[in-house]
Parts: C-alpha cells; sequence; structure tokens
C-alpha cells in the first residue's frame, strides 16, 4: 500500500494541546494500520478536509478526525453522515462506542480506544464503496 501525506496534516497535529496530540496520532495510526491489511487497498491518502485530518481511498468513504477547544476533553472520528457507516457501527457496536448522530465515533481524552472494534469500523469505512449494498455492510 502507498501512503500519501500533505505536510500540512503535520502541522494540525502538532497544534493540537499535547495530551490531544497524543490521543489523536493514536488515531491516525489505527487508521494507517488498518489501511495496510486492507486487500486491495492500494493507496491511502492522508489530507485536510475543513482543516481535519482525513484519510481517503479509491473505494472507500472519507475518515476524519479532530478535537475541538469547545469541547476539550472529547475527540472523534467522523464519517459521512449520509453513508450506511454509523448507523451500522450503532448497531454492532452500541455497547461499545459513544455516538455524536450518524456522524462520529467520540471518545473521552481518558477512555481506552477498544482498537479491535474501531479497526473494524474503519477498515469497514475504507472499503465502504465496495461493500454498501451488503446488509450490516456485510459486518
Amino acid at each position: 500500500m502507498q501512503f500519501v501525506s500533505n505536510p500540512k496534516v503535520e502541522d494540525v497535529f502538532k497544534s493540537y494541546p499535547n495530551t490531544v496530540e497524543k490521543q489523536m496520532l493514536h488515531l491516525r495510526k489505527l487508521v494507517i494500520k488498518t489501511a495496510e491489511r486492507i486487500n486491495g487497498l492500494d493507496t491511502l491518502e492522508e489530507t485536510l478536509k475543513w482543516g481535519e485530518p482525513s484519510y481517503l481511498t479509491k473505494h472507500g468513504s472519507t475518515v476524519r478526525m479532530d478535537w475541538k477547544s469547545k469541547t476539550p476533553n472529547q475527540y472523534a472520528l467522523y464519517f459521512k453522515c449520509t453513508s450506511k457507516l454509523v448507523e451500522t457501527f450503532k448497531i454492532i457496536y452500541k455497547d461499545t462506542f459513544k455516538f455524536e448522530g450518524n456522524r462520529a465515533i467520540v471518545f473521552q481524552l481518558e477512555d481506552e480506544i477498544p482498537e479491535v472494534e474501531l479497526k473494524h469500523c474503519i477498515s469497514l469505512a475504507l472499503n465502504y464503496h465496495r461493500i454498501k449494498h451488503l446488509p450490516l455492510l456485510g459486518a
């Protein structure tokens, strides 16, 4: 897999407070590690959308992440709200994650992230256009 990164993304990570930067870099690592394990995924592009680190693949739906100063104790992984992604995550992982509408999985800074489950969600997003026709996205 080829990883293509916009150098401005690094500036965004560095702009977060230290405790937040650590958590955000951990999310980034999970996205990249997940993408590396997806068969047929040739390229993962790391860029900025709305000033937020975002990850794109040819057959996937954009995955974004951010921390906002107005909610300083939380950060989130965002998905396209018109997709079936968060709706599906709510069915599969209703007792595992906290959600914001149909657009995000929200974490508290002190949360320990359930990595296996989150990687599954990330994988579904990065493959979305291949699986969107399947019940529960093939989960």
